[in-house]
């Protein structure tokens, strides 16, 4: 007991809880959101072809979970693009992930160490941002649980929900891939932890907010990195969800785990550009083959 009251740990987490985003979490978040929508097949091709789409799709990357909370809540859409400092920080990162010259910027981000560095820490801002729902929410419908839990979940996981809306604006439509039928792992995180700030923010869970965005951050954090490290294609619930179903609705969750490896693991490659997925490849690697494939032949 000693220990803990001298290394003060609730101090830690409210100063943690109170930590600024901008402008080091952010840029993680930013730099990963947009590697992410590069790995996706025909995406370097439209930056190129249709430059004003290409920077579309990346501000949906970085935004979208914003767009949708603020259309749910009443909220002007376009309310988050009044940030001129972040616009231009992700716009920035945008041009270089795409533009930079000899693809320095990317090969530097792409690089495993510094990747893992960079998703741990957009895994600190999808927890704040799930936390800021939850709360907002919880403003403007005071007893409205549900409501609460959906705008945390949006806010942690919006982009994947508008996936099929950003396809479109690179002209792909791909319906059988919406996230809400086959949700990956940030997305199911997203939902339970909207639930756990909503239960925190009735009073029903024991615990501070500080305290809980610090272990659901450590817990996101560390999943994510080792998932990305591993190319594991499991879910940390995978187990619990089988047992639950089982239970409650006579059937495993799902079938076959649906890997993550990033934010946009829902959208397949095409089947006959890619083969079929191996124990050692991921999805993001095989849309990073599909797209260095293509570049050669280009050349």
């Amino acid at each position: 007991m000693e220990v803990l009251a001298a290394l003060n740990l609730g101090e830690i987490t409210q100063y943690f809880a109170k930590m600024s985003m901008f402008p080091i979490f952010d840029l993680a978040y930013y730099i990963v959101s947009i590697l992410y929508l590069k790995y996706e097949p025909g995406s370097v091709e439209v930056s190129r072809r249709s430059p004003v789409a290409s920077w579309l799709c990346a501000m949906l990357y970085c935004f979208g979970s914003y767009i949708l909370a603020d259309i749910m809540l009443g909220d002007s859409p376009i309310d988050y693009f009044s940030n001129n400092s972040h616009i231009l920080l992700a716009t920035a990162v945008w041009y270089l992930v795409f533009f930079c010259p000899l693809n320095l910027f990317y090969k530097c981000v792409a690089f495993m160490p510094v990747k893992l560095v960079l998703v741990a820490l957009k895994e600190v801002v999808r927890v704040r941002k799930i936390a800021a729902g939850v709360h907002h929410a919880h403003h403007a419908y005071h007893h409205g649980w549900f409501i609460m839990v959906i705008t945390g979940y949006v806010k942690g996981s919006g982009v994947a929900l508008m996936s099929n809306f950003e396809q479109l604006i690179r002209g792909v439509w791909r319906p059988e891939t919406n996230e809400i039928a086959h949700m990956t792992f940030p997305t199911k995180a997203s939902l339970y932890g909207a639930i756990l700030f909503t239960l925190q923010e009735a009073h029903w869970l024991p615990v501070s907010k500080s305290t809980l965005i610090c272990l659901f951050t450590l817990f996101m954090a560390t999943a994510k990195v080792f998932m990305t490290a591993t190319h594991s294609h499991g879910s940390p619930f995978a187990l619990v969800e089988s047992m639950v179903c089982s239970v409650l609705f006579g059937s495993p969750a799902g079938g076959a785990d649906h890997h993550d490896s990033h934010e946009s693991s829902h959208h397949p490659a095409p089947a006959a550009a890619v083969a079929p997925m191996s124990p050692a490849k991921t999805k993001e690697e095989l849309n990073e083959g599909t797209r260095k494939r293509k570049a050669k032949k280009a050349e």
